[in-house]
């Protein structure tokens, strides 16, 4: 049988709640969910990776189906890479979904013609939580505001934020 392998990917700078409780909807689903921390050297990020990844992976210490990695280059190398079938992205909103929708097709595409079809596969995220997002958890922080409503071991990432 056919291990079912989906990869979430992201920057997840920071890791919010939002995707804390979209990745454990995501577990039941699959056989190993591959939480991806995508790192680009032009873009500039609030947390050394080191910390997204000590962070995310504090959050499911002792979950055997998640594995937490840092990649760079295509969301799509990286899925054939690790023999990953699956995208797996949460949705807050319209915007979300019209952004989403254009990656997903996009991914499909160049999957196909590499030989390793991938599909996407959406879940909506808890009400109560579609109000969070990265960057604007980077914003209150930038201010001086408390994140702690927002993202679960902030401890984690305050030791470890880049002195910018």
């Amino acid at each position: 049988m056919i291990k079912r392998i989906g990869v979430f990917p992201g920057s997840f700078d920071p890791f919010t709640k939002g995707h804390e409780a979209i990745v454990r909807r995501f577990l039941p689903l699959f056989d190993e969910v591959i939480i991806a921390i995508g790192v680009n050297s032009n873009k500039q990020y609030m947390y050394q990776t080191e910390s997204r990844l000590a962070h995310v992976r504090s959050l499911f210490e002792g979950e055997s189906k998640i594995v937490v990695e840092a990649y760079t280059g295509l969301t799509v190398d990286f899925c054939i890479a690790k023999e990953a079938r699956y995208l797996l992205r949460g949705l807050r909103n319209t915007t979300d979904f019209d952004f989403e929708k254009a990656i997903a097709h996009m991914n499909e595409a160049v999957s196909e013609e590499k030989g390793h079809p991938i599909e996407t596969v959406f879940l909506m995220t808890n009400q109560e939580l579609s109000a969070i997002s990265s960057s604007i958890v980077r914003e209150i922080k930038k201010n001086g505001g408390s994140i702690g409503s927002f993202v679960t071991n902030e401890a984690l990432l305050i030791i470890n934020t880049d002195a910018k």
